[in-house]
């Protein structure tokens, strides 16, 4: 339970560190530049622990997965881009192949 609780937050700061990435402007922009650096040291310690458990293709399935649909949120919301039907439906596979993944057999090892 403890490696989900490490990949749960390893997704968290490397999708603030994805959000800040974008509101740096490139790195012209200090602040939110520390925020990419801090965001994704985090996100690679959290994930490093996690995959003392849990199997790396899991691990890296679930961290897409979740990673995506919440930077994709995140977009939308907070930065105002567009999420087409389309776009929506291609989250819903990706979200259900992680699913999938994981009834599967993945787990811990």
């Amino acid at each position: 339970m403890q490696a989900w609780l490490w990949l749960g937050g390893a997704i968290l700061a490397e999708v603030a560190g994805t959000s800040a990435l974008k509101a740096s402007d490139g790195f012209t922009r200090l602040w939110p530049a520390l925020g990419v650096v801090a965001g994704y040291g985090l996100a690679f310690y959290g994930l490093s622990q996690a995959l003392r458990t849990v199997p790396v293709g899991v691990a890296y399935a679930v961290w897409s997965g979740v990673g995506l649909v919440l930077v994709a949120l995140i977009g939308w919301l907070w930065f105002g881009e567009r999420l087409p039907p389309l776009a929506l439906v291609g989250i819903g596979l990706i979200l259900v192949g992680v699913v999938l993944l994981n009834l599967g057999g993945g787990g811990t090892h």
